[in-house]
């Protein structure tokens, strides 16, 4: 029997570094068991090349990775988890994903943001990506198909509560 392959949604405003990071370790970590998918509400139309420059270092493939807005998933398959990942994003209306899927909020300070030299900002990249893997690897280790809708929303809540 074929196991149930999640859909995930990862936002964030301008889909060019943490929710890359995070549809990627998504796709990676859950080696078959979730389909990720990332798009922002303002997307910036280019990702950040430190994001892509720390997913390349970790072995992963980066060809096709874009800046995305959320826009083109209106019609795209049913989602059944949705994750926030940077406060303005929490903070905005978001469009009516067919389906009620789960959602979170998993903020991450924005490693774009960080200020200094290219090592103190190569390191605050290496950080989200940790959390998130952290996060992600916390919510994958979850019984999802035994939790009901309220306890799956609660811990999906605590996860993103977690301080790194």
């Amino acid at each position: 029997m074929q196991d149930k392959i999640y859909n995930v949604l990862v936002l964030c405003t301008g889909n060019s570094a943490r929710s890359i990071l995070a549809e990627v370790l998504f796709n990676a970590l859950g080696k078959g068991r979730f389909k990720a998918y990332s798009a922002g509400s303002k997307p910036a139309g280019r990702v950040n090349p430190l994001a892509l420059e720390w997913l390349q270092r970790q072995g992963h493939d980066i060809s096709g990775l874009r800046s995305k807005s959320w826009d083109e998933f209106a019609a795209a398959p049913q989602f059944d988890f949705i994750f926030t990942v940077c406060d303005n994003a929490a903070g905005e209306t978001c469009p009516i994903w067919p389906g009620k899927p789960a959602t979170a909020h998993w903020g991450i300070p924005d490693p774009a943001a960080a200020g200094g030299d290219d090592e103190a900002r190569r390191a605050a990249f290496k950080k989200a990506a940790e959390q998130l893997a952290r996060r992600i690897q916390l919510f994958m280790s979850l019984p999802i198909e035994k939790l009901d809708k309220l306890t799956l929303k609660q811990k999906l809540a605590e996860i993103g509560q977690i301080k790194d």
